[in-house]
């Protein structure tokens, strides 16, 4: 679309006013009304904690010696918890200032907030500048405090006074509108993920809600939707973030924030909703989850995710297909280490206490461009989930994990994928697959000669055939193509989940080589404490209690536990289990199985 058409069709605007907030810009009545409300007692007590917490605590500086630690170490969490703690504080008594507009004290900690933030030498992370210019570099979380800025400003209106409006509006400009105008093109602006909505849906956000020149918002709303249409050729028509459901949170909710004030600006004209690809993708969140807040997390994400409730909510007054959660499953506010302001807001200003909730049901998702296969299943002894995937090694925050799969019970992780690992300049950079939540040596699949699958696109799966039933679900898959080890012919993998009363899973393995390999490995990842037993059993507990057992033919392999850990996505220390299962007698072509049983 270009821009003499976006500008027939953005035609005359309404106003940036709170009127797209609320309904009839009744600001203080929305609020007062929160506080009396039980559905928001929870995160208004959360927010309120936070505040009383942050009240009479300096604002935490960004030093030189933060900043520079990207470029000596490789190490981002140090500058990164400060710039966030940050974000935080201006999250807080943004929403304080809103629920008590007559206590001064929280204005007065806003305005000194937003005065330092406007101080900041660049808004971008040190990881994503490199060796970029910082007044001409956008990365995601300088466009996200734009947006973030704007919308605070016009929340606040005129109890801001004019100097700290007019400074948000230059920093604003300098920093988002006139790079983006003026020294792009931006390699996010064509990315086929996150980026691409994070960062163009927040400048398109920030000039919706800012006062200027029309033809400088027609051509940013012009380039804006470029860039969303790239964000969505990352998805197949299944609607997969293959990112991971955090980053569905992620770009897709910056997606939907950037299309609900361009929708509601043009009284409906642009409305990027009317898509069937945008409403598989929101549907993509009641396909992930296993059950409660655990997740098939697949790639780059944490095995459990709380729901963005306000985002939730208002997909699913657009889509009545979209499953509503209990509001049990929602995320805290504190939890987004991030501090990201505008689902922190939506949570509030989207959240529909009338809506009708429910558990997940149980259901069988095969999702086939993404080639994900998600169960659920829940009977008198307790929730279960599956999933396994095919794809290839190629993917978006990939991992080399063709094949791989995850088994869950009521709070017992008992195949395991670890999710992300701490973000460092390795961990996107040559060594990525030294990793163990990155490599294929901490997932589910075979190790063969001491080699394990390898990255690319074009390493990945063949054959696939899936079938889901009421009494099975299972997956059929040739792994050869995900390996670089030549004299393997085939690799045939099928997993069957046996959906009873206390389900089972069954993985069969068939390899067959041009020449007689010198060892093979059947891997599993666990969260749960394994115990070599009797009679070809390996117990799982997860604490005092058993939560699972794996059954193997002791005539053909020998098993080894190894308990190991990696720096999780958060910096700490996390442990896991890897369960070697070492075939013997090997020949050219070779066969193991196993079972995984349930307990109560």
């Amino acid at each position: 679309m270009n821009r003499e058409q976006v500008g027939k069709l953005m035609g005359k605007l309404s106003a940036a006013d709170l009127t797209l907030y609320y309904p009839g810009g009744q600001q203080n009545e929305f609020w007062s009304a929160v506080l009396d409300s039980p559905s928001y007692e929870q995160d208004v007590r959360a927010v309120k904690a936070e505040g009383a917490r942050l009240l009479g605590t300096q604002t935490p500086e960004l030093t030189y010696e933060l900043f520079s630690e990207f470029e000596r170490e490789g190490k981002r969490l140090g500058y990164e918890h400060v710039y966030f703690a940050r974000r935080r504080r201006l999250n807080t008594f943004a929403l304080l200032s809103l629920f008590e507009p007559e206590n001064l004290s929280y204005l007065e900690e806003l305005c000194e907030i937003i005065w330092a933030i406007c101080d900041e030498y660049t808004w971008c992370l040190p990881a994503h500048l490199k060796d970029c210019e910082a007044d001409k570099t956008i990365d995601l979380f300088s466009s996200e405090t734009g947006f973030t800025l704007s919308e605070i400003s016009l929340l606040l209106g005129e109890r801001f006074p004019p100097l700290l409006r007019n400074r948000i509006a230059a920093e604003v400009s300098d920093r988002l509108f006139v790079p983006y105008l003026e020294h792009g093109p931006h390699h996010w602006e064509t990315a086929k993920h996150n980026w691409s909505a994070v960062c163009a849906g927040s400048i398109g956000a920030a000039a919706l809600l800012q006062k200027g020149p029309l033809a400088r918002l027609e051509e940013i709303v012009t380039k804006v939707l470029g860039s969303m249409n790239c964000y969505l050729e990352g998805f197949g028509e299944d609607g997969v973030c293959q990112e991971g459901v955090g980053y569905w949170n992620y770009g897709f909710g910056y997606y939907v924030y950037f299309s609900d004030l361009l929708k509601r600006r043009t009284q409906g004209r642009l409305n990027l909703f009317a898509s069937f690809k945008v409403h598989q993708i929101a549907l993509f969140q009641q396909k992930v989850y296993l059950y409660g807040n655990a997740v098939a997390n697949f790639s780059d994400s944490v095995p459990f995710v709380g729901i963005q409730i306000g985002l939730t909510h208002y997909l699913a007054n657009i889509y009545p297909d979209m499953e509503v959660p209990s509001l049990e499953h929602r995320t805290e506010y504190t939890d987004d280490h991030c501090s990201r302001w505008a689902p922190a807001l939506r949570n509030f200003i989207w959240l529909d206490s009338s809506k009708q909730t429910s558990d997940w049901a149980s259901a069988a998702y095969y999702m086939v461009d993404a080639q994900w296969l998600v169960s659920r299943h829940e009977t008198n002894n307790g929730r279960f989930g599956f999933a396994v995937k095919a794809g290839h090694n190629g993917e978006p925050h990939n991992h080399n994990d063709v094949g791989h799969f995850i088994l869950m019970g009521e709070e017992a992780i008992i195949a395991a994928d670890l999710g992300c690992g701490e973000y460092t300049q390795a961990y996107f950079g040559a060594g990525r697959y030294d990793y163990d939540c990155n490599g294929s040596q901490g997932h589910s699949v075979p190790i063969i000669d001491g080699f394990g699958q390898v990255e690319g696109e074009g390493h990945a799966a063949e054959n696939v055939k899936v079938q889901t039933g009421a009494g099975e679900d299972y997956m059929a898959l040739e792994l050869s193509g995900a390996y670089n080890v030549p004299h393997l012919r085939k690799l045939k993998r099928k997993l069957v989940w046996h959906k009873t009363d206390m389900p089972w899973l069954s993985l069969e393995d068939k390899f067959t080589f041009s020449s007689v390999p010198r060892r093979i490995t059947e891997r599993i990842v666990t969260r749960c404490r394994p115990t070599v037993m009797e009679n070809g059993i390996v117990g799982l507990s997860n604490g005092a209690d058993q939560s699972a057992s794996i059954r193997y033919d002791t005539h053909g392999a020998d098993v080894l536990i190894t308990a190991r850990s990696y720096s999780d996505h958060f910096g700490q220390a996390s442990e896991y289990y890897t369960i070697d299962f070492e075939l013997k007698e090997l020949s050219l072509v070779n066969r193991f199985s196993l079972t995984i049983e349930m307990k109560e």
